[in-house]
């Protein structure tokens, strides 16, 4: 009931008046069963603007901290994200990653569509970067479809670091699914997990256009952190491509 009244009543047409957001491929997504909706992550405004323009519920998982904070603030916190639609996950490594990965597979094999961000947090530059084999896993467990989603425009309405949204239009693009069922019973193959999640990749570079890095993107965060202290850290560089001439994804098996 909090997801409908913040849907449609309370945050969803403030969002729509302010940011004009559009969609794209809309039908790519299933219209029932459980799927996986792997997205590039370009700002905290993302959560909000793919559940508010599918029909379907999307549930999504958060950091546990937005979930546990004391008083008002946090209460109020704890609302808000749970009438979001996103579910606390606690990513202290270990077991705790463990227990994300059985709960996403529950969600997915309940039929639920689960978003996910195969890069693990948002990008700090606007490029797309190495995915987690985390989601592999969730596919090959639960043998659901990925279905390929690219934001554009949110990293301006929500710049890193901002606490004020900025009026900028929102473009969601929706791919086809992507069906790993040739996968079946592979699960726990390492090798198997890293081809698919970089075949995921490869799906969101070509949807979003952006340039990919082979690195893992809280990599890169340490990196530009040490660059700002004026270690000489720089981020790895790699020749800008057009999806056309792009045939394959740096240092993987994928395309």
């Amino acid at each position: 009931m909090l997801y409908f009244w913040m849907k449609w009543v309370f945050l969803g047409p403030v969002l729509r008046l302010f940011f004009r957001p559009q969609v794209e491929g809309g039908e790519n997504i299933p219209a029932e069963g459980g799927a996986l909706l792997a997205s590039n992550h370009l700002a905290v405004a993302d959560s909000f603007f793919l559940p508010l323009m599918l029909s379907r519920r999307v549930t999504f998982p958060a950091k546990l901290e937005y979930f546990t904070q004391p008083g008002i603030k946090g209460r109020l916190k704890k609302w808000f994200f749970t009438g979001m639609g996103q579910i606390p996950i606690d990513r202290s490594g270990g077991a705790a990653a463990q227990a994300a990965l059985d709960t996403g597979i529950r969600l997915l094999r309940e039929g639920h569509l689960l978003g996910i961000y195969p890069e693990g947090t948002r990008s700090p530059d606007g490029r797309l970067y190495k995915g987690k084999t985390g989601l592999a896993r969730m596919v090959l467990e639960s043998r659901v479809p990925v279905v390929p989603v690219a934001m554009f425009g949110t990293d301006k309405a929500n710049p890193i670091g901002s606490k004020m949204w900025r009026p900028h239009k929102i473009r969601i693009k929706i791919g086809k699914p992507l069906d790993f069922s040739r996968y079946e019973g592979l699960a726990g193959d390492r090798f198997v997990e890293r081809s698919i999640t970089d075949e995921i990749m490869y799906a969101l570079m070509e949807l979003s256009g952006q340039e990919y890095v082979d690195i893992y993107a809280a990599k890169a965060k340490e990196l530009l952190a040490a660059e700002e202290s004026g270690a000489p850290a720089a981020l790895p560089t790699q020749e800008r491509r057009g999806v056309r001439d792009a045939d394959r994804i740096p240092e993987t098996e994928a395309g």
